[in-house]
Formats: structure tokens, sequence, C-alpha cells
């Protein structure tokens, strides 16, 4: 149940060193997901706030890179396995475009790369976009989509299934989880998380039978900073 917090009570809890945004984070934690709310009280989404927050903290960590070749390179012999050779991907939340840049290489075919911040101008092949829009021209286009950044989504379904519709009938949809994408990680500049186990309920929950869960994949190489690495295969049907 949905706890609507009074004026008065929110500011003694303020007083007392909590967070009302947190507490209602706390009351989703309990099913393995967590949401960061960016609403303001009447309901409404209180988008600017989130849009700064996310372009002053790309800013912030413009020169980390979460991406791997190592695990582009197997992503895209799967890619190629599974649907043959790709003519158009997406890039989600590419920060410095690394991702594009190796998916190009190794599959050889057009890949755009997104990022909500102006300094996409400065990376090949990127373009400033939240990606929880959806241009015209991407709907039933993509072979397969690739993000690393589905922690930074206000709105996870209404993302994924942005997402999805951008997909050709087969296409693939690949999200990287790791153990810093879990639920305890959940904070304004990531609003998203949930525990990989739950991540395939979601996903077929969203998808309402117009997608779902291929397969979960182990990454071949992970960095130092994370106990753990998947890639999520959601495929349109």
């Amino acid at each position: 149940m949905h706890r609507t917090w009074s004026a008065s009570g929110k500011r003694v809890l303020a007083r007392l060193g909590y967070d009302i945004r947190k507490i209602d984070l706390c009351r989703q934690r309990e099913v393995g997901y967590g949401l960061y709310s960016y609403l303001n009280e009447d309901g409404t989404l209180d988008y600017e706030r989130y849009r700064q927050i996310q372009i002053e903290g790309n800013k912030r960590k413009t020169e980390r890179v979460w991406a791997i070749e190592e695990n582009i390179a197997f992503l895209s012999r799967y890619i190629e396995r599974v649907i043959g050779l790709p003519r158009f991907g997406l890039c989600h939340g590419t920060r410095r475009g690394l991702e594009q840049a190796w998916f190009r290489e190794y599959l050889n075919c057009e890949v755009l790369g997104t990022e909500i911040s102006d300094t996409a101008s400065q990376f090949p092949d990127t373009i400033q976009w939240d990606f929880h829009d959806v241009k015209p021209e991407w709907v039933g286009a993509a072979d397969f989509i690739y993000s690393n950044a589905f922690d930074h989504s206000y709105d996870p379904e209404k993302c994924l299934d942005a997402w999805m519709s951008c997909l050709k009938r087969g296409g693939l949809c690949i999200l990287e989880h790791s153990s810093g994408h879990g639920v305890s990680s959940v904070n304004q500049l990531d609003p998203f998380g949930a525990d990989i186990a739950m991540m395939p309920y979601l996903i077929v929950t969203w998808g309402k039978g117009a997608y779902g869960v291929r397969e979960i994949l182990n990454a071949p190489k992970r960095g130092n900073d994370v106990q753990y690495l998947f890639f999520i295969i959601a495929q349109k049907w």
C-alpha cells in the first residue's frame, strides 16, 4: 500500500534526517526492485530535475567507460548467430560512444548512440536524445539495441516499451545488468534498480506478450568493481 505523507509529516521526517523519496523507495525494495521517485506532490513528473541530474552526472563521469570491448565482440557474434547480419542498431546512454564504435567495427553495420547530455556532440555517431523517447524513423527499424544504462530510467516500463518498439520482429534488446544495478544502488542518478532474478519477471510483465526474455548470458569479462555481469536478452516476438 502506498502511503501519502502530509506536509507536517514530511517536515518532521526531514528534521530527523529522512528523505521522503527514499522512504517510498524502501517500500518497493521489498519486492526486489526500487525506483527513485521523480514525481511532484501532484503526481506529475519533475522532468527538468531528472534531466539536469542526468546531465550533471554524465559530465562528472565522462571519462569513465563501463562497456568492455571483449564483451561487445562476444555480443556481436551472438547477434550474428541469432538474427544473421544486422543492418542497423541502437545503443542507448552511451556517454563516450565506444559501444557503437565497437559494434560498427565487429558487425560492419550502422549503429547510432544516444546520450541525454550535450556532450553527445563530442563523440562520433552519437546524438543528444532522451532514451525514453522514440524517433519515428526508428520504429520497427533496428535489428538490435544495447544499453548498460537502463538503471538511469525514471520509468523502466515506458523506457523498455519504447526501445522494443524500435526493433524489427525477432530483434534483440540487450540489457547489461551487473551487481551495480541492484536495488541497493538506486539513487537520484540511477533511479531504477532490480535484483537479477527479478528482471525476467519485470520484462515479461511489461511485454504483455509482445516481447519477453530469450535468455540471460554470462559476460566473458567484467570489471573489478562488480561481483557479476550478465546480459539479459529481450526479444520482440
